[in-house]
């Protein structure tokens, strides 16, 4: 990948389209969310200085708040996500890792 801008762009675009959070068995993908972007800068980091695992992006995704109710409440990003799409979130920044 050629730069930063463009590696975390293909980053957010890849995740946005793949992971959801599941409320109530509705899948919202994160780009409809808007949280792919986020996700993506969040993730970056651990690509880049090799601190890639399961529990570190766990603590990411905990470490980020959705907004809830008009801002009445805050949830962990963590807490939305279905094992499944963790694991494919996983898969991603793996993938990604390789490139790099």
């Amino acid at each position: 990948m050629a730069n930063t801008t463009e590696l975390l762009e293909a980053l957010a675009a890849e995740i946005g389209e793949n992971v959801y959070i599941d409320v109530a068995k509705w899948h919202l993908y994160l780009a409809n969310a808007k949280l792919h972007t986020i996700v993506a800068e969040q993730m970056y980091s651990l690509i880049t200085d090799n601190s890639l695992s399961e529990n570190r992006v766990k603590e990411v995704l905990g470490n980020i708040s959705v907004k809830i109710g008009a801002g009445k409440k805050e949830i962990a990003l963590l807490d939305f996500l279905p094992s499944q799409c963790l694991v494919e979130l996983m898969e991603i920044l793996e993938k990604f890792q390789q490139e790099m």
